[in-house]
């Protein structure tokens, strides 16, 4: 049955009535399906050199996280460069990117039809949305003329939805413009995450990115610092002058201060030539410092006076040089516990503290995991050189229950590791992970180890759930014991735990004790 007037007149209702982008997109690959009666459809946002899901219905979830690559993808990159309707014949031999990627059809499956509709807005590529059947005659009572009309109606969709985007950032960066609905941000640097404490995370790192405050990012090793400091710098208006790293924690204190200011010729043993500081190197641009915690006591003053009054003196130079520099700092520790403890400066914390940013850990942020995942084999499977790497419904569920203290630089170790074996134990074309391919059970006997321990309330047993549910139960048991034996002390509880004070209180919250 061919696609009529009415059905895209009712289309194009549908996707207009959302409020938000996701609910438009998901509502309209629902509605593509449903009438095109294809097995498999995908909305991508088109980024300059790959492709990025923004709605899936159809294929495995991790299949949202991905990035392709176009180069990585020849019916993807067909679809970029046609600039009409494509359709592939069911023989083609060019890969087809979702192979393997269809739930509950087996590792072996290889779609039949396949369509591409390119969108456009202003004769500018967009996206764009792909249909998969595996009846090779499916599409066949579709004509082009009714396809380019369902393309048009999608792009529209997603114009708007891109342009609603692009006003939301305007009213926070006043001096942006509206003729550019792309995003080019490489895929080594992008924030993947749609939970709610990350849609948080963006929205207050759209506030603070065009300003030239300081940024002080808080969180836990492995939470993905690194990655909020350039996502900042790139908003600013800083971009397109350099981002300059410094690792305070791998800083010998007997060459930080040459480190961080410079040094001239002959100003000690060994200075042979003169030498630009860290902050000269970042004049006009951005200096991450991070483990800021880490700095010695007795370069915490000098940094004070660069950033009270902007200039600096290298060692063995009388003379003062300014400089302009916007300094983002990351630290894992509790920097208020470290300032009273006297291990960090009260005035150099408020100077960088200005606007705090806290990066969630990855137990927190859950419905994330799929997606960094997907996000991590795509990646993985670039660089090992492989056609597909997929991951097993099995193996995603592993990877959902695990309570991941290592957070995401965790995940992805555990992908990495578990891609490459499961390539040297694959002879098929689809490389699949196992839950198998993953060292993640010894984590888990450990916690049972724990569980065993005499002190644990014996109510453990009960435990019942998945095995995130019931390591939460556990934990927040074990905090009530254990506060309640150091008569309710909160800081002498984190002593005892072994963790940060600032941790434990996040996790109390979490966990609902607090």
């Amino acid at each position: 049955m061919a696609l009529s007037q009415s059905d895209l007149t009712r289309i194009a209702l549908d996707i207009t009535s959302g409020l938000a982008n996701r609910d438009r997109y998901s509502r309209l690959l629902n509605t593509v399906r449903q009438n095109l009666q294809c097995d498999a459809a995908a909305l991508l946002a088109f980024q300059g050199e790959y492709f990025t899901p923004l709605a899936i219905d159809g294929l495995n979830a991790d299949v949202l996280g991905r990035r392709f690559i176009l180069s990585e993808h020849p019916r993807l990159e067909a679809i970029a460069r046609a600039g009409d309707i494509v359709r592939f014949p069911a023989n083609s031999e060019l890969a087809d990117p979702y192979d393997g990627l269809i739930p509950n059809q087996g590792d072996e499956l290889r779609v039949h039809a396949c369509i591409g509709l390119p969108l456009f807005a202003n004769e500018r590529l967009i996206g764009a949305v792909t249909i998969d059947a595996f009846n090779p005659e499916q599409f066949d009572k579709f004509n082009n003329t009714e396809l380019r009309n369902l393309s048009a109606i999608a792009a529209a969709s997603l114009n708007n939805a891109l342009m609603v985007e692009k006003l939301e950032r305007m009213a926070i960066h006043s001096q942006e413009t509206v003729d550019d609905h792309s995003v080019n941000i490489s895929t080594d640097s992008e924030i993947i995450g749609h939970s709610d404490v990350m849609l948080s995370l963006n929205k207050e790192l759209q506030v603070v990115a065009n300003t030239d405050l300081n940024v002080l990012i808080l969180g836990e090793t492995g939470t993905g610092k690194e990655l909020v400091a350039k996502a900042i710098h790139q908003g600013s208006q800083r971009a397109d002058k350099p981002l300059v790293y410094l690792n305070c924690a791998a800083l010998p204190e007997s060459v930080a201060e040459s480190e961080l200011f410079g040094h001239v010729k002959g100003a000690f043993t060994g200075a042979i030539s003169h030498r630009s500081g860290k902050f000269e190197m970042a004049d006009k641009g951005t200096l991450f410092l991070d483990e800021i915690g880490e700095l010695p006591l007795s370069l915490q003053a000098k940094l004070l006076r660069v950033l009270q009054y902007g200039d600096l003196q290298k060692i063995g130079d009388d003379r003062s040089l300014k400089v302009d520099v916007r300094i983002i700092a990351a630290t894992n520790k509790e920097l208020k516990t470290e300032v009273l403890e006297g291990r960090f400066r009260a005035d150099l914390y408020h100077r960088l503290s200005v606007f705090p940013l806290l990066v969630p850990p990855l137990r927190d942020r859950e419905e994330d995991i799929t997606l960094l995942s997907g996000f991590f084999a795509e990646r993985y499977r670039q660089k090992l050189g492989l056609k597909h790497l997929n991951l097993s419904p099995s193996s995603l569920s592993l990877l959902n229950q695990y309570a991941w203290p290592g957070n995401v630089r965790e995940l992805e170790h555990a992908v990495h590791r578990a891609a490459i074996l499961a390539r040297s134990q694959s002879a098929d074309e689809i490389c699949i992970i196992k839950p198998e391919h993953f060292e993640l059970a010894g984590r888990q006997r450990d916690i049972k180890q724990e569980m065993n321990h005499p002190q644990i309330p014996p109510t453990y047993c009960h435990y019942t759930g998945s095995l995130k549910q019931a390591t939460d139960e556990f934990q927040a048991d074990y905090i009530r014991q254990t506060l309640t034996q150091q008569g309710d002390n909160w800081a002498a509880t984190a002593r005892s735990l072994q963790l940060d004070s600032g941790n434990l209180h996040r996790l109390a919250k979490r966990l609902g004790l607090k």
